[in-house]
C-alpha cells in the first residue's frame, strides 16, 4: 500500500477516533470540529510512532489487511488519545 493511502487511513480514523473520544468523553469534548482536527493530527502522529516503532509495517509493499487494520487502529486510538488530553489540559486550566 502506497504511503499517501496509509495516511489518508490514518487521518480519516483520526478524525473518527477523536469524535468518538469527545462523544465518550463529554466534559473534555471540545466541539465535533477541534474533536476532528485533533483527531487528525493525532492520528497522524499514532500512524507514525507505530511505523517508526515496527508494529503497523507492511508485508510487501502490498496492501495487506495487516497493514490496512494498523492504520485504522494506530489513527484511531492516536486521534482519541491526543484529543483526550488536550481536553484534560484546556479543562484544567479553565479551573485555576
Amino acid at each position: 500500500m502506497s504511503n499517501v493511502v496509509a495516511l489518508i487511513i490514518q487521518l480519516v480514523s483520526g478524525a473518527l477516533g477523536g469524535n468518538a473520544a469527545g462523544a465518550l468523553l463529554k466534559k473534555l469534548s471540545l466541539g465535533t470540529f477541534l474533536n476532528s482536527i485533533l483527531g487528525i493530527l493525532g492520528g497522524g502522529l499514532g500512524g507514525l510512532l507505530l511505523k517508526l516503532l515496527g508494529v503497523a509495517t507492511a508485508g510487501g509493499g502490498g496492501a495487506d489487511l495487516g497493514s490496512i487494520v494498523g492504520d485504522i487502529l494506530g489513527g484511531g486510538v492516536g486521534g482519541g488519545v491526543l484529543m483526550a488530553i488536550v481536553g484534560a489540559i484546556k479543562k484544567a486550566l479553565s479551573k485555576s
